[in-house]
């Protein structure tokens, strides 16, 4: 685990900043190391305190010109491992998958896959879908790495060895990023992916339900408003992103209660739709009141580590909790904002309809290191 401050190239962070600007996202650069220490001055120390100070506002997004369906999903299924035969086939049944949408593969069964493997894999992707499938569901929990890569951004991105030099550094845009894009593929030669993964199969399979259940449930009329958590922590290297929180209040229009508090207010939080924080371990309550499609992540190093390696909480505790869909990094990303997921952006794809695997996707500058989890098609806003 990396700690302490780390300086990065003026020019670099300045191109960083351009890419986001040009996407009208005001998400701020920060340069800690997120290991134990955590510690250290920021880069944009002057900037992040001057947007802790100013009123929150709400970031820009496009209209989108529409959203993934079931019939441009790819599932991939290793055969090696018998979770991923269970979740995998149950998954297919689930979204009425056909035949052709199915590519089963061997991989060996640990957290990270050589480059070589890796390549193999991207091929066998290739071969079997080529340009009709836009996304991927991955049924599994292993592997979900490729050296310091996550396997979800190697798989969109291609590997990127250099990173693994320094995993701190800016890493390659996502050209999806805040995207009205409804076909990466065909758009953006960018195929986006997310595991299926779950503690355990049944886990995974219960998973699985609540992302089709979610499907159009929030669009019903007269229904109660869901509540979007926007939460707070003393960790000061990991609740960054709490510049970027939006206004609170009641949106009206699509029924969500935009609330800022402490991470203890998820315990009583109605309807929960969204939970966003940042900590090394999450204290979550044993029941919290989820709606099918929530989304939950937290900023720390490794909560994309899903052996748990680390010491740290990973997203499998979002899922096995009853969220639908997570998202945390692989290796040692330093707090960046833009290697985790801009918290208005991931809400407001969301309420336009997308699915989870668009509404994450879209809210992640640089995802090379990150790892998507979750039920992909889960779309509670959609038409």
């Amino acid at each position: 685990m990396i700690s302490g401050f780390r300086s990065f190239c003026i020019a670099r962070v300045a191109a960083a900043y351009r890419y986001l600007v040009k996407h009208v996202v005001p998400v701020l650069l920060a340069t800690h190391a997120l290991g134990a220490a955590g510690q250290g001055p920021s880069l944009s120390a002057a900037s992040a305190a001057s947007a802790a100070a100013s009123a929150p506002r709400w970031a820009q997004v496009p209209q989108v010109a529409g959203w993934l369906r079931a019939a441009q999903l790819g599932l991939v299924i290793n055969t090696a491992d018998p979770y991923s035969v269970q979740v995998g086939e149950y998954y297919a049944r689930q979204r009425g998958l056909a035949a052709e949408q199915v590519l089963r593969v061997e991989l060996p069964l640990r957290a990270a896959l050589s480059v070589d493997e890796f390549e193999a894999l991207r091929q066998h992707i290739a071969d079997h879908f080529g340009t009709r499938i836009q996304a991927l569901a991955l049924a599994w929990t292993a592997p979900y790495a490729v050296d310091c890569n996550s396997i979800t951004g190697a798989l969109a991105l291609g590997f990127d060895g250099e990173l693994c030099k320094r995993s701190c550094a800016p890493s390659r845009p996502s050209p999806y990023f805040n995207s009205r894009s409804a076909r990466p593929l065909a758009e953006h030669g960018f195929r986006p992916s997310m595991l299926l993964a779950a503690p355990s199969v049944d886990e995974a399979r219960a998973l699985i339900d609540r992302g089709v259940a979610a499907d159009g449930s929030l669009m019903l009329r007269g229904r109660p408003p869901v509540s979007a958590m926007f939460l707070t922590t003393a960790d000061a290297a990991r609740r960054v992103r709490s510049v970027l929180y939006p206004p609170p209040g009641l949106l009206r229009a699509p029924g969500v209660d935009v609330r800022i508090a402490p991470a203890e207010a998820l315990k009583d939080a109605p309807r929960v739709l969204l939970a966003i924080t940042g900590s090394v371990k999450l204290d979550l309550p044993p029941a919290i009141d989820w709606v099918p499609g929530a989304l939950a992540d937290h900023l720390t190093s490794a909560g994309g580590a899903l052996a748990g390696q680390h010491g740290q909480s990973t997203v499998l505790e979002w899922i096995a909790s009853g969220a639908t869909a997570s998202y945390g990094t692989v290796s040692e990303p330093c707090n960046h904002l833009q290697k985790f997921p801009h918290p208005q952006l991931l809400l407001l794809h969301y309420l336009q309809g997308g699915t989870a695997i668009e509404a994450y996707w879209k809210s992640v500058a640089w995802p090379q290191q990150g790892l998507f989890v979750g039920e992909p098609l889960a779309a509670p806003f959609s038409r």
